[in-house]
Order: C-alpha cells, then sequence, then structure tokens
C-alpha cells in the first residue's frame, strides 16, 4: 500500500510516517510533500497513491485546494489540530478525521476502515454496480427476500428478514444484520426502501430500520420519538414530531 503525506510540520510528518508504518507493516510512503502546490504538483505528475494522509491548515492554504484542482478517487485521512473542518473533510474524499495529537491507536482504526472499505469497493474488483441497482435487480430481490452483497471480492446473499437496519456512515450506505453483521453497500436509502418493502421504515435521513428490530419508541424531546432497538451499537433513532402520527400507523400495521 503506498501512502502520500501532505504536511507542513517536518517531526510532525516524520512522526507520522513512523507510525503509519508500526501499524501496518505493508506500507511504503511514497512522498511527504510540505504544501498545497507540492501536492498538486506531485498528483499530476505520478501515480495516484492508495492513501492520503493530509493536514489541512498548510503554509500555503487549505488541502481541500489540492482536491478542487487535482481529480483523484484517493481516499483521505485528514490530520489536524482543528475539528471545525471536519464537515468539508469528508466532501472532499474524506474517510477519517483525526485530531492531533495523534496517538498509534487512532493512526491504527483509521488504516483499518480504510482496509475494510478497500475491501467492499476495491478499485480492480469486477464492477457489480450496474447490475445490483437496475430495476430488474431491484424487482428480483424483493420476489425472494434477499440482497446480493459485493463483499471482499465475493457475493453473499443477505436475507432481508436479517437486516435490522441501514445507516448512512461518512457519507456510505451500511447494512446492519441482527447477529451485528457490518457490510458496506453501494445502494442510496431511497433505492433501499423500494427494495425492502414495508416492513422497514425511513425513520430519517440517516436511517432505514426493520420494524423487527423495533423494541420500543419512547418520548423524546420536542414530542419527537427515539426509538430502542434490539441490537448492539449505538443507534439513535429519532422520529421527528412531524412523522410522529405516520410512524405509529406504520408501527401497528
Amino acid at each position: 500500500m503506498n501512502i502520500l503525506i501532505i504536511e507542513d510540520e517536518v517531526l510532525t510528518a516524520q512522526d507520522l510516517a513512523d507510525t503509519i508504518q508500526l501499524m501496518s507493516g505493508q506500507t511504503e510512503i511514497c512522498k511527504i510533500v510540505p504544501s498545497v502546490a507540492e501536492a498538486i504538483r506531485y498528483l499530476k505528475a505520478s501515480d495516484p497513491p492508495d492513501l492520503i494522509f493530509s493536514d489541512i491548515q498548510l503554509g500555503d492554504g487549505l488541502s481541500f485546494d489540492i482536491f478542487r484542482q487535482v481529480k483523484t478517487d484517493c481516499p483521505v485521512i485528514f490530520c489536524t489540530a482543528y475539528n471545525e473542518f471536519a464537515l468539508e473533510a469528508f466532501r472532499n474524499n474524506g474517510i477519517d478525521y483525526i485530531l492531533k495529537p495523534f496517538t498509534p491507536k487512532s493512526i491504527g482504526d483509521a488504516l483499518e476502515k480504510y482496509r475494510v472499505l478497500r475491501q467492499s469497493f476495491t478499485r480492480h474488483s469486477i464492477n457489480y454496480n450496474g447490475i445490483f441497482s437496475s430495476p430488474a435487480w431491484t424487482e428480483a430481490h424483493k420476489k425472494n427476500g434477499s440482497l446480493l452483497i459485493n463483499w471482499k471480492d465475493k457475493i453473499i446473499p443477505v436475507k432481508i428478514k436479517e437486516i435490522a437496519l441501514f445507516t448512512i456512515d461518512y457519507k456510505m450506505t451500511q447494512l446492519v444484520t441482527f447477529d451485528n453483521q457490518k457490510y458496506f453497500i453501494n445502494h442510496t436509502l431511497e433505492e433501499l426502501e423500494q427494495t425492502c418493502g414495508p416492513g422497514f421504515y425511513r425513520a430519517n435521513r440517516q436511517y432505514l430500520v426493520n420494524k423487527e428490530a423495533i423494541q420500543e419508541a419512547l418520548q423524546y424531546f420536542a414530542r419527537k420519538l427515539i426509538l430502542k432497538l434490539s441490537i448492539e451499537g449505538k443507534h439513535e433513532v429519532v422520529i421527528s414530531k412531524n412523522r410522529v402520527p405516520e410512524f405509529l400507523e406504520w408501527l401497528k400495521g
């Protein structure tokens, strides 16, 4: 795995390079660049790296300027001392956002997230997306009650009745089963709502929930509801007050 580091502080850049290699032995730091201008020159002239670690505030501007000027699908892990750039980071190929001072654990966790995403969406895998997102695919899986998941170079059938919820995590759709298996999939919640049918409810922009996963709905502030689910994990599924009547009608149906 080839990694590009964009960092203007020499000691921090070297510490980051050492920590990356400590936490992941099969890596090569292909280049350390200290500025927006040098990063643009490098990315235009060289083969794309597998992964970029980037500071945000550099001496000649913000690293977001790099990705506005160079078209790349390379994922980026942002390392910065400031937390106000998080939203913009995830709009610029960001898959993780680490606050300085970083630790071996925070770097290791970020590398593990990259590995999981790469296994799900490897550039070199067969592209099944056109097949899996077609109307024929949707109709077929409504009938047989399963979804096909492209995972680690395998195609895995997952029964719809075994899926507890779908959620948006870092702008990607994640499927979570009742036994807490998790898969990133290349479908929107809108598509999945059509595929999975009336047994699932679109709670909000982040969650599509199976009725069987709901243990109870609790009163929340401002006349909202919050759902208690039967699966592990911190899933705060909130129903807005405007949707409460519709939700309750669906729940009792």
